[in-house]
């Protein structure tokens, strides 16, 4: 590296940037500089903190279980503050994601040089304390990736325009370098770490075909992008074998999916996502929008959407998200629970709002999904209503097919608790995301038995920030739903009693009990994933019930209102 790049990178980092060229040239003599091939680990959980850590070149993940990324670090940026300035043993497992050059300063060179320069201690104490205090609070990102590889599938995918679009697509949050075949080949390793320090991303596209150059890009990337033709036969990608979990590590893949209309082809994702094995992310992409859509999603600077359940005050979402889009809010990924997830479900299908809230009011207030009562040998209704309303509202829609990425939450009563779907039959989803207990039966599928997702996270703002999402908006059903009595009894009086008091004396009525029930559990859990919302909506809606879905309207007009009013508020 030539000295002039070596000081910039020095400069441009947060932890020695401050210092003053005495300093800096001081700095310069102590740090080493070291190669670390990809896959290889820098350091490992509880082994001495004995040095810090500059990233020149490549990637770097901090893995806090074997297979869990808890972060991404990038070039530029640096590792180790904590360990050094505190002296414990090291609380992660950091590895190269792919090759990297860096420059290690030890702990007897680090202590040398502050009782030289006080102030470069200050410095590396301000970054480690920072990163402390937002580990404490949960509010550590996972990191933003800077290095792309567009591998297509074949010649039939116009890759050049797609890596020129993408790039389009990033330059908002900062410059976007292109490098193919041609301008890549016969170039070293510096070369192409002075590239990644001059633009904040880079895509290294493949536009010929050239294997060599295709594991180059391999090497190089942090994110690999993988589009295809979605109407042509599903088939693996050359290089198969290299694209195998095991061979990646934990670099994300990005199938992108090129449709000819603006809608996803049925059945499509699921074609092509079974040409790999291992965790997976697949974009439909039918125009610019879309493209720009992705980019965000794979750089860490998506707007995300999550959901609340709430039984009939969840309509509320509808004229929250009215109010939202009359703001120019748009997003770019949903997640929710219960009712949330099936409003949610429309927000990712692209149903306009006014198609939505009719379809909603059709499906609750006139389809009265939970008139069919039984026998309560499992639950007070049947839930075909229930079944039946999701199947003619989505069809034969799988999670896959939406245009937007989209989970629900479910409970899995065998033995899993919690269970994000991302994939299957949307409405089998749907109806076990929102299977109230003892009111609607449980989803009995492959042996294991789902109910409603609020009984574990009723606002899984958690699920989405693990996603990377840089922005949450959510939209939480929080009202007084405390069930309260006028009287003082152990034991429910003979049938005939009850009726002769009528209204005289309050009881908690059968439903209501049972859906209360199931909500208490996710409460205080909820209170925490509350502050992981950018923007959190609340509206007022104490005045409906939790099953009165013939005040559909004025819940609609509730979370319209109080959406409107909060992004005033906002904007002063």
């Amino acid at each position: 590296m030539r000295q002039t790049d070596f000081n910039d990178l020095l400069r441009q980092s947060d932890v020695f940037g401050h210092l003053g060229d005495e300093a800096m040239a001081a700095l310069a003599e102590r740090l080493v500089w070291f190669s670390l091939p990809g896959g290889r680990p820098l350091f490992k959980a509880g082994e001495p903190a004995d040095a810090l850590y500059l990233l020149v070149s490549g990637s770097l993940g901090l893995f806090d279980a074997p297979a869990r990324l808890a972060h991404l670090v990038s070039a530029g940026d640096s590792v180790g503050e904590i360990g050094l300035i505190s002296g414990e043993a090291r609380q992660l497992t950091a590895r190269a994601l792919r090759d990297c050059e860096l420059l290690r300063l030890d702990r007897e060179a680090f202590e040398a040089l502050a009782g030289q320069h006080p102030q470069a201690m200050l410095g590396v104490a301000r970054v480690a304390i920072g990163r402390l205090q937002r580990r404490l609070r949960q509010e550590e990102t996972p990191g933003v990736a800077r290095t792309f590889a567009l591998l297509p599938l074949d010649e039939e995918v116009p890759a050049h325009a797609l890596a020129m679009q993408l790039a389009m697509a990033l330059e908002p949050y900062g410059s976007c370098a292109v490098i193919d075949g041609e301008q890549g080949a016969g170039r070293g390793s510096d070369w192409f770490a002075a590239r990644e320090a001059q633009a904040r991303f880079v895509i290294y596209l493949d536009a010929r075909g050239d294997p060599l150059w295709r594991q180059r890009c391999l090497r190089q990337a942090d994110v690999l992008l993988l589009p295809a033709q979605a109407a042509r036969p599903a088939r693996p990608w050359p290089e198969a074998e290299v694209l195998h979990p095991s061979r990646v590590g934990h670099r994300p893949r990005h199938l992108v999916l090129l449709h000819a209309g603006r809608q996803p082809s049925l059945g499509a994702a699921q074609r092509w996502r079974g040409q790999f094995s291992g965790e997976l992310h697949h974009h439909h992409v039918g125009g610019q929008a879309d493209i720009a859509r992705v980019a965000r999603l794979v750089s860490g600077h998506a707007r995300g959407l999550v959901l609340a359940g709430g039984g009939a005050r969840g309509l509320a979402h509808l004229g929250a998200l009215r109010a939202l889009a009359e703001a120019g809010h748009r997003f770019d990924c949903v997640g929710g629970t219960s009712i949330g997830a099936i409003i949610g479900a429309g927000v990712a299908a692209g149903w306009e709002l006014d198609e939505m809230t009719e379809i909603y009011r059709h499906a609750f207030v006139q389809g009265r999904p939970l008139s069919d009562w039984t026998v309560p040998l499992v639950a007070l209704t049947r839930g075909r209503r229930a079944a039946g309303m999701l199947r003619r509202a989505f069809g034969a829609l799988e999670i896959e097919d939406l245009g937007l990425p989209f989970f629900c939450v479910a409970t899995c009563l065998s033995g899993e608790g919690m269970v994000v779907r991302r994939r299957g039959p949307l409405w089998m989803w749907l109806r076990a995301s929102s299977a109230i207990p003892g009111v609607l039966p449980p989803v009995l599928h492959h042996g294991r038995v789902f109910v409603d997702g609020a009984l574990v996270n009723n606002l899984p703002t958690d699920v989405m920030a693990e996603d990377g999402v840089a922005h949450i908006t959510a939209v939480d059903i929080r009202a007084e739903i405390s069930l309260l009595t006028t009287v003082e009894e152990h034991a429910t009086p003979p049938w005939w009693r009850v009726l002769l008091q009528g209204q005289a004396i309050q009881r908690p009525g059968l439903v209501s009990t049972l859906v209360r029930a199931g909500m208490v559990n996710s409460e205080a859990p909820s209170l925490r994933r509350r502050e992981r919302a950018d923007l959190l909506i609340t509206p007022p809606l104490e005045h409906i019930g939790m099953l009165d879905w013939k005040g559909w309207q004025q819940a609609i007009d509730a979370g319209y209102r109080h959406t409107v009013a909060l992004l005033e508020r906002q904007q002063q």
